[in-house]
């Protein structure tokens, strides 16, 4: 099968503990602890046996489609009677379906890979929602899902282990003069352990979404239930907030609303065009104007950095039960969320230890327009902040990247080794075998991710 997937933004950026110490004072006192390597996440062989064909398991109760069948293809049925011409775009690549004597549209894809995938109708030219099956928001809409099961894999599946919690909380913002909504995950614990005091973790949503995707698609209060009970994490703090800076009725206000959504935190399916990379600018430097990412840039991270260390992080550490230093703060995000996390954390180097880029957010030296790549330089690339690598090494315990292999892999290793070279020995790089621009390979990175976070 040829598949093409979304390069524009990479190419723009590219032991079990029960409790931490219950004391706010910072580790820097204490021996730097010996450099952790990242275990990839299990995946399935390539003749792993495929799974009898079953509805997707995002259908409501009794609806067969979507259906995935045994060979990973998906079949799509929609009745439309009256309409002269449906389609289904699959992670916003549309498909003809045809038309059966009954009304009936049915479309069968080629074979997707696993995980999970954002899906819609278009019905006459409109954007029409399945009714049979949950919605999710992605590409600046609402949109349908289905999810492809991965032969032997279980570590984003519900298991019978300890299980944390996710809040829904709202808090209003003094800067913005607006109400912010907020997912919180609590680790298993969190309300018995009233001493105890946790280390946090701040996770940024792509372009076209808000902070629900990681819990709805990314699945990432499972995933750590499972490494926490198998003792490959610590317990931890998540916290899931948009990006937009601005209040929801205001232009802005919420993601991907008023500009074309370039990745919708999902990538780009089978027979897309390829993307021509965009526009490169060195990773923490304002997005280019246009380009739909309002808040990303500039001084103290931007926008959305400034409002992050003046409003989030002093909220979060008032009403949870956080251990307050840069030693026990994290952060990463995924596509635009990445782009997020390098301009935020590099301005803010006093406030992170823990980074993380997922397919988004590593300065690999974007083309210009029609120019060679932006030459490496380790004094100006991350707002200068690797100037000095032993004083970057000093602060940041950990930098991880990642990517899908069928991304931009390549680009993503050679700057690793230039980091290396350059004596920014603190990197690590996880590559998401079979995968793209896609959920996956974003829950993949949160499982080789996490258990380098506060050790």
């Amino acid at each position: 099968m040829k598949r093409a997937f979304v390069f524009a933004l990479f190419a723009v950026f590219l032991g079990h503990g029960d409790c931490f110490a219950q004391t706010n004072k910072a580790s820097k006192d204490s021996k730097p602890a010996a450099r952790q390597e990242v275990v990839p996440p299990p995946v399935a062989p390539p003749d792993a046996a495929g799974i009898p064909a079953h509805p997707s398991p995002y259908n409501f109760p009794g609806v067969q489609f979507p259906r995935i069948e045994a060979d990973s293809r998906v079949t799509f049925r929609f009745n439309a009677p009256t309409a002269q011409n449906v389609q289904v775009s699959i992670v916003n690549v549309p498909f003809d379906m045809v038309k059966g004597d009954d009304g009936m549209w049915t479309y069968t894809s080629a074979p997707q890979a696993p995980g999970y995938h954002n899906y819609w109708m278009i019905v006459d030219g409109a954007i029409v929602l399945d009714p049979g099956t949950q919605a999710f928001i992605g590409y600046g809409h609402m949109c349908n899902g289905f999810e492809v099961s991965e032969p032997g894999v279980d570590f984003y599946d519900i298991k019978d282990v300890p299980h944390g919690n996710v809040l829904i909380k709202n808090y209003f913002a003094k800067t913005t003069n607006s109400w912010r909504h907020i997912f919180v995950y609590t680790p298993p614990g969190y309300e018995t352990k009233l001493k105890t005091r946790y280390p946090v973790f701040y996770l940024q949503h792509g372009g076209g979404e808000d902070e629900r995707v990681w819990i709805e698609m990314g699945r990432t209060d499972v995933i750590l239930d499972n490494l926490f009970a198998a003792g490959k994490v610590k317990p931890m703090i998540v916290v899931m907030e948009t990006s937009a800076t601005g209040a929801p009725t205001a232009a802005g206000g919420r993601p991907g609303i008023g500009a074309a959504a370039p990745a919708g935190g999902a990538g780009r399916g089978p027979g897309a065009p390829p993307v021509t990379p965009a526009v490169g600018a060195p990773s923490g430097a304002p997005a280019p104007a246009g380009r739909g990412f309002p808040g990303i840039g500039g001084p103290g991270g931007g926008a959305y950095g400034q409002f992050m260390t003046t409003e989030l992080i002093p909220w979060i550490d008032k009403n949870f039960r956080t251990m307050p230093d840069k030693d026990h703060r994290a952060m990463a995000g995924l596509s635009m969320g990445g782009m997020q996390t390098s301009a935020v954390t590099m301005a803010n180097l006093d406030k992170f230890s823990y980074i993380g880029f997922f397919s988004g957010g590593a300065a690999t030296g974007g083309r210009g327009r029609g120019g060679p790549p932006a030459p490496f330089d380790i004094k100006t690339i991350y707002n200068g902040q690797m100037a000095d690598p032993a004083s970057f090494n000093k602060k940041v315990k950990a930098l991880l990247m990642s990517c899908g292999s069928l991304e931009n892999p390549d680009a993503l290793k050679t700057h690793q080794q230039q980091l290396i070279a350059a004596g920014i020995t603190n990197t690590h790089l996880y590559i998401s075998p079979g995968t793209a621009h896609e959920w996956q390979t974003w829950r993949r990175s949160v499982y080789a991710f996490a258990p380098l976070l506060f050790r």
